[in-house]
């Protein structure tokens, strides 16, 4: 009885000095301000969004409010394109690909041809006179809060600075406190790279006013000074002496109210907005701020184990990764710090992340910083469902919503067709239409390949009232294609032309990648519809359809065949690897129904090779663990979690000290999509099954996960211990069965709704 109550004491605290460590380990940590954008830290609340430098003697913290573009409300879509559609088809089919590609150009583009730059909207600057010495410096992003934090002293004075971005209150903070009272002192305002602004300053009050060159947006932007000193206005500047504290609220917006209306009042949103708070404290506020963040956040938790490297400053492990892969405790950050960055992005009510996510701060940024739709705005949404964010994939349907609108219009005019489609890019006006050039801007499968997001999201949840609400999009979609499979006379195969495999080859017929998520989307109808018992006739024509598109085929060098004709090159190391599209984030090339396609698809890959820009390294993690290849994920792992800025190095890709994924430039896909493979090899669910460590390294043999999710409605948590199961516990949130793997043995169980149910290492069912 004592022993067994030493043992239980000893746990306890074993378990307390674990949540400490775990706690304090969940930090980016450096001791120097940031010099450079990507070594700034970000908050965001869905909307707005900033980069924290982290400056002593000036911060820096330049923001961004998600609606801020440039352009206005437009049709992108070429009236009378369609009238070309079928002189494209036969150029290609005559092996024409120029001429083909040159009369897109010409007559079936998008009108205009570029879309619109995501704009940064301004820049916080606070100085400190006096603050030049300084020592004690330490800076941090605590994504356990959701807090960036700044600490320092100068001479026996400690100072202290926290930021966040709330999304209950809808407002950005900065809090600033000093040790010693009245020893607080700084100047902030408000400023903007844009051409066109004006600031105006009143009161304990500055508004910042921009307006976007070759647009019709405008933003507003207003700081309001809550202290205990004394509030001034000096040469434009807010100035605060004598103070002990003080808190900066921001609230920031646009006229922007959807893709066809910029008809709000920001200067009243702006307003509304700040008044909101008024009788409110900053401890309530930060209090709230922590509450909702981590009704979220909290859901997931993650442990590799903690070999002492955490309390290193971020920078330095990134560097150190490079050199030596053994910071188990980095690769759990990582995926907590994509899942913070998807909570800063994307909240419902908000716009889905960008490529860049919520921040951005230049006028001419990479790609845009737009929608591109042939991988990166999906695999931005790789981990939501199974690290337990469901409700941040809202944004993504909303954005499918109104693009389904203007995709209607292309598929008109560009196709003939009814339904609606999406080509490769995409920004706020939701133009739907081939952008950019013809040999990769007609490309066709994003309408598809959005629509699994919705029928994965039901898979999670088993949420049938979701699945009857969005049912109507994906039917749209399907109809698009359905109408729009062309009968190729070379081999009678319904194929999809013209198109392209992204972003390599050129204008093509019948591209791999195309045919796979047709395919998928056109079988997910077919069980939609059955659940909802609705669209009979439609379903019975798709499944005439579905065995006369185009199969995948094996090539002359055993490979996954990427286009209709054997011309797979094995020495092209290319980034895009589209043709594996069913082997993930699709599941129709699997060991269990297709092993030799699943053979081929390896191939492919091995002949692609290990490197590649940030993004398509994280697409290979997620491809080596469904391979079930552990070790070959983590040495991919290495690659993507090394420094991007580092000379010596002569890779593309990795990470930002800020741990950004570098494509290069900065992308934020990576960061999302490295997440995913991650947890992708510690648990397996796309076969109507859950398998567990199915892709286990071996630098990963420790670990402890708990609140991931699984399709069929689960969350499970489980240990193992040098790569071995120790025990799992399935929370059935639908009461759907469920089937269990681990090596090798499989356990089949009914489930109810609420319950759950905890199993051995061996899968032998517990009480």
């Amino acid at each position: 009885m004592k022993m067994t109550k030493l043992i239980g004491i000893a746990a306890l605290l074993f378990l307390v000095q674990y949540d400490l460590l775990s706690q304090e380990g969940m930090k980016l940590a450096y001791d120097v301000p940031a010099k450079k954008w990507t070594e700034a830290l970000p908050i965001g609340n869905g909307n707005l969004g900033a980069m924290v430098y982290g400056g002593v003697e000036q911060e820096h913290i330049q923001f961004n409010e998600e609606t801020l573009w440039r352009g206005q409300p437009h049709d992108y879509s070429n009236k009378g394109a369609g009238n070309y559609l079928a002189e494209i088809r036969q150029l290609l089919t005559d092996g024409k690909q120029r001429e083909a590609q040159d009369l897109a150009t010409k007559e079936f583009m998008s009108e205009p041809l570029k879309q619109i730059h995501y704009q940064p909207f301004g820049d916080i600057h606070i100085n400190f006179d006096g603050h030049e010495k300084y020592s004690n410096y330490s800076r941090t992003l605590d994504i356990e809060n959701a807090i960036s934090n700044v600490s320092y002293k100068v001479n026996d004075v400690a100072f202290e600075r926290e930021v966040f971005s709330s999304f209950p209150d809808k407002v950005m903070v900065v809090h600033l406190t000093s040790s010693k009272s009245k020893a607080l002192s700084f100047k902030i305002w408000l400023d903007a790279i844009h051409e066109d602004k004006q600031l105006k300053t009143s009161g304990k009050s500055q508004t910042l006013e921009v307006k976007i060159k070759d647009g019709v947006l405008k933003g507003v932007s207003t700081i309001k000074v809550d202290t205990d000193g004394i509030v001034e206005v000096e040469d434009g500047k807010l100035k605060i002496v004598d103070a002990s504290k003080a808190t900066i609220y921001m609230s920031a917006a646009t006229n922007y109210i959807n893709f066809k209306d910029v008809s709000g009042n920001p200067y009243q949103q702006v307003s509304e907005t700040l008044k909101g708070i008024e009788s409110k404290k900053f401890g309530k506020i930060k209090k709230r701020h922590i509450k909702d963040y981590q009704s979220l956040y909290n859901r997931f938790q993650l442990d590799f184990g903690d070999n002492g490297k955490s309390k290193v400053t971020t920078n330095k492990r990134i560097y150190d990764f490079w050199k030596d892969p053994n910071d188990p405790q980095l690769i759990a950050l990582y995926v907590q710090y994509a899942r913070y960055l998807m909570i800063a992005s994307s909240r419902p009510g908000s716009k889905p992340p960008t490529l860049q996510g919520l921040w951005n701060d230049k006028i001419k940024p990479p790609w845009f910083s737009s929608y591109t739709t042939n991988i990166n705005l999906e695999m931005n949404y790789w981990p939501v469902e199974v690290t337990n964010l469901s409700e941040c994939h809202e944004p993504l349907f909303d954005f499918i919503e109104d693009i389904s609108k203007t995709g209607s219009i292309v598929a008109k005019e560009h196709y003939n067709a009814e339904g609606w489609i999406v080509h490769h890019n995409v920004d706020i006006w939701r133009g739907a239409a081939p952008v950019n050039a013809s040999n990769h801007g007609i490309w066709l499968s994003g309408g598809a390949w959005l629509c699994s997001h919705i029928w994965e999201h039901y898979l999670f949840t088993k949420d049938k009232e979701f699945l009857k609400e969005n049912y109507p999009l994906m039917r749209d979609a399907a109809l698009f294609y359905s109408q729009f499979l062309y009968k190729d006379p070379n081999t009678g195969y319904l194929i999809s032309s013209p198109s392209n495999s992204p972003e390599i080859g050129g204008l093509v017929a019948g591209p791999t990648m195309d045919h796979q998520i047709i395919r998928a989307l056109f079988k997910t109808i077919v069980e939609a519809s059955a659940i909802l018992e609705t669209d009979h006739d439609f379903s019975e024509k798709l499944k005439t359809i579905l065995p006369q598109i185009a199969p995948n085929k094996i090539g002359k060098h055993g490979q996954l065949q990427e286009w209709m004709e054997d011309r797979d090159d094995p020495e092209n190391h290319h980034r895009h690897v589209s043709h594996l599209w069913a082997v993930y984030p699709g599941k129709g090339i699997n060991y269990e129904e297709t092993p030799e396609l699943m053979k081929a698809a390896k191939q492919s890959l091995e002949y692609r090779g290990d490197n590649g820009t940030g993004w398509s390294l994280a697409w290979k993690i997620n491809f080596w663990s469904r391979f079930k290849d552990g070790n070959r994920a983590y040495k991919l792992l290495n690659i993507l979690l090394s420094p991007a800025e580092v000379p010596e190095r002569k890779i593309r890709g990795g990470s930002y000290p800020n741990l950004f994924d570098a494509h290069p430039p900065f992308q934020i896909d990576g960061n999302f999509g490295g997440a995913s493979g991650i947890v992708e090899m510690l648990l397996q669910s796309h076969l109507d099954k859950i398998e567990l460590l199915p892709a286990l390294p071996d630098a990963l043999a420790d670990g402890t996960v708990s609140g991931v999710c699984a399709r069929g409605g689960f969350e499970l948590s489980f240990t193992w211990k040098n790569s071995v199961l120790q025990e799992v516990e399935v929370l059935s949130k639908s009461g759907e069965n469920c089937t269990l793997v681990y090596n090798n043995k499989m356990v089949e169980f009914n489930t109810k709704p609420g319950k759950k149910y905890k199993f051995d290492g061996f899968l032998n069912k517990q009480k």
